[in-house]
């Protein structure tokens, strides 16, 4: 079983619990509008890698991850490539090995169904709040998003949802709570993560002479994350003292 990579990261910490080794696979259905990685849209770019080379490197690593990190699969979209990510995710729990999904929720069910089998964590990006949205800025569709989550939840896999806070379009508290409604009507959600668009591709856009559609857009800071933050937590507050 070979899969086309784009890419490996030995040691990541932001790609899910503890340091992690993540696998970048080659090509995505979507294009998102703020994408920073246009370069693994391409399904027949990357390079070919079989299960067992895989394997290989990943096992070099695991006196540095094991005892509370793990192996994630990153893209580009890892469901394009179903088969072959829950090839490598079954070899990798035969080796104890923990592993993540970093996801759009964007592909085959019965693909996904395959992975989640042997999958600890979906990592899941919730991009906008409506499929009006999600059309126009992914061309994509929410509720597509919405059935994979809820097969997430059915097959109990623990779930982060993730959502890149726009400045001009989502930085907004009406906004972050449609958001966190969407993200906690899931039993198996575990944490809810807001993070900053910023604009570090636009270098990579230039050099493949594509144009970047936010490069007008202001990036996003700390500050409103944590205000955007705390509108979640108040919330939650209200609704546990009621």
């Amino acid at each position: 079983m070979k899969g086309r990579i784009h890419s490996f990261q030995s040691l990541g910490a932001v790609d899910g619990p503890g340091l992690r080794f993540v696998v970048f696979l080659q090509g995505c259905p979507l294009r998102c509008s703020y994408c920073h990685n246009p370069d693994t849209w391409d399904t027949a770019g990357g390079t070919e890698y079989s299960v067992e080379e895989v394997i290989e490197k990943i096992l070099r690593y695991k006196p540095y991850f094991a005892e509370n990190g793990g192996v994630t699969v990153s893209g580009g979209e890892p469901l394009l490539q179903w088969q072959f990510v829950s090839e490598l995710f079954r070899c990798l729990k035969e080796n104890g090995i923990s592993t993540s999904l970093d996801t759009s929720g964007i592909g085959s069910k019965k693909g996904a169904s395959k992975i989640l089998r042997h999958t600890d964590l979906v990592i899941c990006d919730l991009k906008f709040s409506n499929d009006q949205e999600y059309l126009r800025y992914t061309k994509a569709s929410l509720s597509a998003v919405i059935e994979f989550l809820k097969l997430t939840e059915k097959l109990s896999v623990p779930l982060w949802i993730r959502h890149v806070v726009i400045p001009e379009l989502t930085a907004k508290k009406e906004y972050i709570m449609d958001i966190a409604a969407i993200a906690s009507q899931f039993s198996n959600l575990r944490k809810l993560e807001l993070l900053p668009f910023k604009k570090l591709c636009t270098l990579k856009y230039q050099e493949m002479g594509l144009d970047f559609p936010f490069k007008d857009f202001d990036e996003c800071s700390d500050s409103v994350i944590k205000s955007m933050y705390a509108h979640i937590q108040t919330s939650i507050n209200q609704r546990t003292s009621s």
